[in-house]
């Protein structure tokens, strides 16, 4: 008896390892979706160097300590109960793309849910987060 594949933190319905997983282990996103689907996977799964590496040098929360911003998000990901992703909205183009999305969260019994429209921009070939704003939720 072979145990079942555990489902994809992205909401995709595919198992992990046919999902999220294959860009957490160096495959590059296809779009501005596919990247904010495995940085939400990589917070729940506590995958600090994929968050740092997905992320645009230009980002507000980019950090120059690898050490320190490595520390932030394993702190964030051990403390926080990823429920549930929902998207509600994409735009994508060949450079820069949006999606905004609902991230359902527990931290500490709580809920710290929020929505965000996340930015998201093309160098050299990969897509990089670059900014997310808050919105009503």
């Amino acid at each position: 008896m072979t145990a079942r594949p555990r489902a994809c933190p992205c909401g995709s319905k595919l198992a992990y390892q046919d999902c999220c997983q294959i860009l957490h282990k160096g495959g590059i996103a296809p779009g501005a979706l596919s990247l904010m689907r495995s940085r939400y996977s990589a917070y729940a799964l506590g995958l600090a160097d994929y968050i740092m590496a997905t992320t645009h040098p230009n980002n507000p929360s980019y950090e120059s300590s690898e050490r320190d911003w490595r520390k932030k998000i394993l702190a964030f990901s051990r403390t926080t109960s990823f429920v549930r992703l929902e998207i509600l909205d994409v735009q994508e183009g060949e450079q820069r793309g949006s999606v905004t999305f609902i991230a359902h969260l527990l931290q500490g019994g709580e809920d710290v849910s929020f929505q965000e429209l996340s930015t998201f921009e093309k160098v050299d070939g990969r897509w990089l987060y670059l900014q997310g704003a808050k919105t009503s939720h």
